[in-house]
């Protein structure tokens, strides 16, 4: 469920950049799919979902979109599209709609939450 300051976060980056906002809806309507309660609030600039626990965060950038994940040096990355160095963090860069398939986001939000569960 998007909250007034979700909804103005969107409001402004459709302003800002039409095409990232079309891809930031794209992903949030396939985190939804796969977590339809989640709850959703702006935090560090982006976008933070919790189902309940927090599972992921999707941030908008000049040339990609990432969907960060707080452990996701613990998911298991069977297509190779995690990305990042850091003690925890992992994220996916998405380009285009088209990513959200074949970068297997689904699979990497169903396993951040399932992951949180057991936490």
């Amino acid at each position: 469920m998007a909250t007034t300051s979700v909804e103005q976060l969107l409001s402004d980056l459709e302003l800002a950049n039409p095409e990232r906002h079309a891809l930031v809806q794209a992903i949030r309507q396939a985190i939804l799919a796969v977590a339809p309660d989640a709850a959703e609030r702006v935090m560090y600039g982006g976008i933070m979902f919790s189902a309940p626990a927090q599972c992921c965060g999707v941030f908008a950038y000049a040339e990609h979109v990432s969907v960060e994940f707080g452990r996701g040096k613990e998911l298991l990355d069977p297509h190779g599209v995690l990305e990042g160095q850091g003690k925890f963090r992992r994220h996916i860069k998405l380009r285009d709609p088209g990513d959200i398939a074949t970068k297997h986001l689904s699979d990497y939000v169903r396993q951040a939450i399932e992951l949180e569960q057991v936490a």
